[in-house]
């Protein structure tokens, strides 16, 4: 990532406080929860143009807004509480979440938006940089820093990754706005229910000592964002939906052939699609997402020159709402997420098709239902761990987040936000997120991390450029 940043003044910090007293029983960690306990805080931002308010006004509001969202999510101005069995809680005490008031009067928008790579100036624009979420017993378990750039605004968000997922961030972050738009009440109520098999009697049992990351998290790193049009995402769903050609293709090490073949069935319009009639087959959609995550894949394992014999793995968050039996509403607030992976050899990946690789990560979506959720659960009590982040074999990808959530349905009262970024948290060589584009439309931006010289042969991949921008 780039060495250099623009200073960041903190002009002001104080503590926000619910604007009503909480009633909120104690929320018992479930195992998603729990499994977070040795990551970073999720950090997520907007910026925006600069709004037409005096700074003091902008400021006030602002607070008085997270205040009254407070109120509804009182867990986010809690702590953690470790009962005498060993189980976490989250203690809704109305202790507070801590508010940062910032200028960066010599950064614009576009500073931030056109260089190549993502300036670590954004590590300044968040709070909790890198915080462990174990230190919520004693540490708050949310922050908030409104930064005033020199024609814009940022307002970025920490919160502890033990408390919510990605879902129920953005379910935080559109309720601040709603209410910073002048709303009497919001559109949506989290569901704070505490009885689904994802709470579980097992204690997790934490190493002695200082719990830190598992991975190295002073990594030198590059960190993108590609940019995928509606128009290119259109043709890569198209692309993955091919019929695949015969498996006894050809490959170098350097997956040359991959680029060639790739470059041949995008003018062979003789190919079949998986929407024909073909007897005795089982017709089966890729989706935009797995074709994204498909090209990503193999583009990566070509970028980092991984041997042709050597097992690689794609690793996905699923969010479990709508899986588990009985499923969570759409509101459950918490983590809800399991991740699971699909493996193949480098030489799988990069030799075959796009779509080969895309119908290996369309199988395992497909595969995990309900009665994967529940082994999960059961596997995780018969041996309770925090997940290990990281790609600790040097031939793994990590994506996260997701396209679908509502980030950019974030007005605070002047507009839209002009893009979404995050921080520093819980990065690491191969970790990816999808966003949705800045263009809307089904466009997706994701944000690529990766080390200098696997990013430098993924900006010169001809398959991945074919389709990304940035």
């Amino acid at each position: 990532m780039p060495s250099s940043s623009a200073p960041i003044t903190i002009i002001s910090r104080c503590t926000v406080v619910p604007h009503k007293p909480s009633t909120l029983n104690d929320l018992k960690l479930s195992i998603s929860d729990l499994n977070m306990l040795s990551c970073h805080y999720i950090q997520k931002g907007c910026i925006y143009a600069a709004p037409s308010l005096p700074q003091t006004t902008l400021i006030q509001s602002l607070k008085t807004s997270l205040s009254q969202t407070l109120s509804i999510f009182p867990p986010l101005a809690g702590t953690f509480r470790t009962s005498d069995s060993g189980h976490v809680y989250v203690h809704s005490n109305d202790s507070g979440v801590h508010f940062i008031h910032a200028a960066a009067s010599a950064v614009s928008v576009s500073d931030l938006l056109s260089s190549k790579d993502v300036p670590n100036t954004f590590q300044q624009l968040f709070p909790f940089h890198k915080k462990l979420n174990y230190t919520a017993h004693f540490s708050p378990i949310m922050a908030v820093q409104v930064t005033e750039l020199a024609d814009g605004v940022f307002i970025g968000v920490a919160v502890n990754h033990a408390v919510t997922d990605g879902a129920s961030l953005w379910h935080f972050f559109n309720t601040f706005a709603e209410f910073s738009r002048g709303a009497a009440s919001p559109s949506r109520l989290p569901d704070f229910r505490r009885d689904s098999i994802l709470v579980s009697e097992a204690v997790l049992r934490l190493p002695d000592g200082d719990l830190k990351v598992s991975f190295n998290a002073n990594e030198t790193l590059r960190e993108r964002i590609f940019g995928f049009s509606r128009e290119s995402i259109r043709r890569l769903k198209a692309e993955a939906n091919r019929r695949a050609p015969p498996e006894n293709q050809i490959c170098s090490d350097d997956g040359g052939s991959a680029v060639e073949l790739m470059a041949k069935m995008s003018n062979d319009t003789k190919l079949e699609t998986v929407t024909g009639n073909k007897p005795n087959s089982e017709i089966v959609e890729i989706s935009s997402f797995q074709s994204l995550c498909a090209l990503t894949w193999r583009a990566v394992t070509r970028a980092r020159k991984i041997p042709l014999s050597k097992s690689t793995t794609f690793r996905m968050a699923v969010n479990v709402r709508s899986r588990m039996e009985p499923k969570l509403g759409d509101n459950y607030f918490g983590n809800a997420i399991q991740s699971f992976a699909t493996c193949a050899t480098a030489e799988e990946v990069v030799c075959r098709d796009l779509s080969w690789s895309a119908k290996q990560l369309n199988k395992s979506v497909r595969a995990y239902d309900s009665d994967a959720v529940k082994r999960a659960i059961e596997d995780w009590e018969c041996e309770p761990q925090c997940f290990a982040l990281g790609n600790h074999d040097g031939a793994t990808v990590q994506m996260g987040s997701s396209p679908r959530f509502p980030m950019y349905d974030n007005d605070f009262g002047w507009g839209k936000p002009v893009a979404v970024r995050s921080g520093a948290a819980n990065k690491f060589d191969g970790k990816m997120s999808a966003f949705p584009g800045r263009d809307g439309g089904g466009s997706v931006d994701l944000e690529v991390v990766l080390a200098p010289d696997a990013m430098a042969a993924l900006e010169c991949d001809d398959e991945f450029m074919l389709y990304a921008s940035g």
